[in-house]
């Protein structure tokens, strides 16, 4: 078996941003050289996300809503108490989940006919990391 890692670096504008990671997957993937196996996209900070779903911009704003309402900002976090402010952003990120792992079938992501890779920045306008490790033959 033989794996290839890569590192993203993101630094968003925004505090909460979402980041198409498909066609950047897509070039790791032609890299590695690898046909059949699998590709880890982990995010590396515990206020982020990675996660599978459609590239469609009104999804895309029903999901922060629905994060919003599940896991609001708030003043009142006890998480706040070490001098943070970003409780809601820790909550977000286990919601969403940090990683996820996509077949790689003959070459390609094996992604369903919508299905794209996104990172969820909760707690941005800094340096943060994502790992991508293809793995197989």
């Amino acid at each position: 078996m033989r794996t290839h890692t890569e590192y993203f670096v993101f630094r968003t504008k925004k505090k909460r941003e979402l980041v198409h990671l498909t066609p950047r997957l897509e070039k790791v993937l032609e890299e590695s050289g690898i046909r059949e196996g699998m590709m880890l996209v982990s995010a590396m900070h515990i206020t982020a996300g990675v996660f599978v779903n459609d590239d469609e911009p009104g999804l895309h704003e029903d999901i922060w809503r629905w994060l919003e309402g599940i896991a609001p900002f708030r003043a009142d976090y006890k998480h706040h108490d070490t001098g943070e402010d970003n409780g809601d952003a820790h909550l977000k990120s286990l919601l969403v989940h940090h990683e996820v792992i996509v077949p790689i079938t003959a070459g390609r992501l094996d992604l369903g006919t919508w299905q794209r890779v996104f990172y969820a920045e909760f707690d941005g306008q800094r340096d943060k990391r994502v790992v991508v490790k293809a793995m197989g033959e």
